[in-house]
């Protein structure tokens, strides 16, 4: 079951983070409200791991069993080609970060379970590492519990994603945590085991979703829910990193997903489900992209201010991504998907 119009959503998600990532100077911090929502649409990668785990159900749903080595290798082909490319445009200008020891962290996937490491290379690549654990998992749970219709997975799933909301705000409010650019903001922010919450109850999203694909659309809209996030990002101060979103992103993509409305027609269009398949290539690149661009500029003696720089780099990344998707995610991914295993 393929589902068009959710594609773009993660372009959406992506084009979030970039603008997240970028200089604080931009225009866009300057204009109330909205500066609020870039400044918290770090939240984009919850997103993700939520749409991941939904996404697993959907396109598995119909298996009695999942075959563990077949699985790995599409998963592998999926994610892992861009994932390197990413590390080697990183080090083309930080190529002082890397030292054996962080080079065998980032390839294997490992530095997010370190706090401290799991932002010296190409950083956005963290949440990667906690998709590698996702993907470990997800036959495992197909197997022994969606599959066979256990529900007992319903109850640990909410249980799970309870403690970690409580875990997580009590954490934040704590002594312990010592606030940005330390080990324990990356215990709290990154640490894999601190976002499996988000898989999982994507996981029972998918589920629900699939058992009631046939019935009547929807009547609330989902541009009232996206409305709604957009809101609590505004007006809110609740620590929603790891989880929290949930109540909003779940019904966002299940009301997309049912295609009840302008917005999920507006999503199915073949260009902007195009701009959703090269997101991965957008996220996973962004940062080196806009490294390299700033050393292209800076010999170039281009004197641009910072909202010039903002609309070549956009353009520059799009570009770019859909080249990295087009020539290399896509091909690297059909040949790897034919090697046989044994």
């Amino acid at each position: 079951m393929k589902i068009s119009q959710i594609t773009f959503t993660r372009f959406l998600a992506a084009m979030a983070i970039v603008i997240s990532h970028f200089n604080k100077d931009l225009f866009l911090y300057k204009i109330d409200y909205i500066s609020n929502i870039f400044l918290k649409a770090n939240v984009g990668v919850s997103y993700f791991f939520i749409l991941s785990g939904f996404i697993m159900i959907v396109a598995y749903h119909k298996k009695d069993k999942i075959e563990y080595l077949d699985y790995y290798r599409n998963r592998f082909a999926r994610i892992y080609p861009l994932y390197v490319l990413g590390l080697l445009l990183y080090l083309v200008t930080r190529y002082s970060n890397f030292s054996i020891y962080k080079g065998f962290l980032y390839l294997f996937g490992l530095q997010s379970w370190i706090p401290g490491e799991a932002m010296i290379l190409n950083f956005p690549g963290w949440s990667i590492s906690v998709e590698f654990l996702f993907y470990l998992l997800f036959p495992l749970l197909y197997n022994y519990f969606y599959s066979k219709g256990n529900k007992s997975i319903w109850i640990i799933s909410i249980i799970i994603w309870m403690i970690t909301q409580i875990v997580c705000s009590i954490y934040s409010d704590s002594s312990y945590y010592k606030g940005p650019h330390t080990e324990s903001h990356e215990l709290l922010y990154y640490f894999p085991l601190m976002h499996i919450n988000e898989f999982l109850v994507g996981n029972l999203a998918g589920l629900y979703f699939v058992k009631n694909s046939g019935q009547k659309d929807y009547d609330v809209p989902a541009v009232i829910i996206f409305g709604l996030i957009l809101l609590s990002l505004i007006f809110t101060s609740f620590f929603y990193h790891n989880g929290l979103m949930a109540l909003l992103f779940i019904p966002l993509i299940i009301l997309i997903s049912k295609n009840n409305g302008v917005l999920s027609r507006l999503f199915s269009l073949k260009p902007l489900e195009y701009l959703g398949e090269a997101s991965y290539a957008v996220y996973i690149t962004h940062i080196p992209i806009l490294y390299i661009l700033r050393e292209v500029l800076k010999k170039l003696e281009y004197n641009l201010d910072i909202d010039h720089v903002f609309w070549i780099y956009i353009a520059t990344l799009i570009i770019t991504s859909i080249l990295f998707y087009q020539f290399i995610e896509k091909p690297l991914r059909d040949y790897l998907k034919k090697v046989k295993i044994r």
